[in-house]
């Protein structure tokens, strides 16, 4: 697999704009093939690596792939404001990665709001808040 390997030396070098075009190239999200579906998870994990993400947004509007990974990045990157836009317009991956972010950060009072705010009807929003204040996870 002359592309593969070509394509691991290019994300050693960090050449994004080559190891995307290879790996872009031989990559399927729906597909029965698990190879061209894992190189779309690699695809979509070059692109966010790239700092690509105005890609992986685009992308998002139709492949949950992008649209968890693109969140992922946001969250990795501290792009609150990024993550709660993205909730706002009805993220649901967006809202969770969002309220995780506050909560493990000890603002467990500011998800609960952002939770009421964005997505108050979201049990599992509800729920990811609730196990943070709950006395058994040790945070308050």
């Amino acid at each position: 697999m002359e592309w593969f390997e070509q394509a691991r030396a290019a994300e050693q070098l960090r050449d994004w704009d080559a190891a995307i075009a290879l790996v872009s190239a031989h990559a399927e999200c729906h597909s029965t093939d698990h190879y061209m579906h894992d190189n779309h998870l690699w695809h979509m994990d070059l692109l966010a690596r790239a700092g690509r993400f105005s890609e992986l947004t685009e992308l998002a509007l139709t492949d949950v792939h992008a649209r968890r990974r693109l969140n992922r990045s946001l969250r990795e990157q501290g792009m609150e404001t990024a993550l709660r836009g993205r909730a706002k317009d009805g993220d649901c991956d967006a809202l969770y990665v969002f309220v995780r972010l506050l909560c493990g950060t000890d603002r467990a009072q500011e998800a609960h709001r952002a939770v009421q705010d964005l997505g108050p009807e979201d049990q599992y929003a509800h729920q990811i808040v609730a196990r943070f204040r709950s006395p058994s996870s040790g945070a308050q």
